[in-house]
């Protein structure tokens, strides 16, 4: 499995903000439509966010839409999840996801590799 390294988690309390980026040494993103989902503990996972390649487009799951941002950085290689008015009902490990090469968003749950993930925890 390609190794993708998510990083920027951490503890804010409700309305804090923190930034996910994600990266990879082996792969380069550019080709691909890249994404977050999350998972709480003792539920499904929840698709977050997508972008496409060139950042043409981006989609966005309803719990999150207006509040979190998604973007790439082709020349870093990198992708990014800003999020605002953090919720504790966004508390969850959040990976980095990468779509099967050539595969448009289409929906949030299906993706082909993903990182170990990072801990958001938001207090209210």
């Amino acid at each position: 499995q390609v190794q993708v390294v998510e990083s920027g988690g951490g503890s804010v309390q409700t309305g804090g903000s923190l930034r996910l980026s994600c990266t990879s040494s082996e792969l380069s993103f550019d080709a691909y439509s890249m994404g977050w989902f999350r998972q709480a503990p003792g539920k499904e996972s929840e698709g977050v966010s997508c972008i496409t390649p060139g950042s043409l487009s981006t989609s966005y799951a309803d719990p999150v839409k207006g509040r979190f941002t998604i973007s790439r950085d082709g020349v870093r290689n990198m992708v990014y999840l800003q999020m605002n008015f953090l919720k504790p009902e966004d508390t969850a490990f959040y990976y980095c996801a990468i779509k099967p090469f050539g595969q448009a968003c289409g929906n949030l749950h299906e993706w082909q590799a993903w990182g170990r993930g990072t801990q958001v925890t938001v207090s209210s």
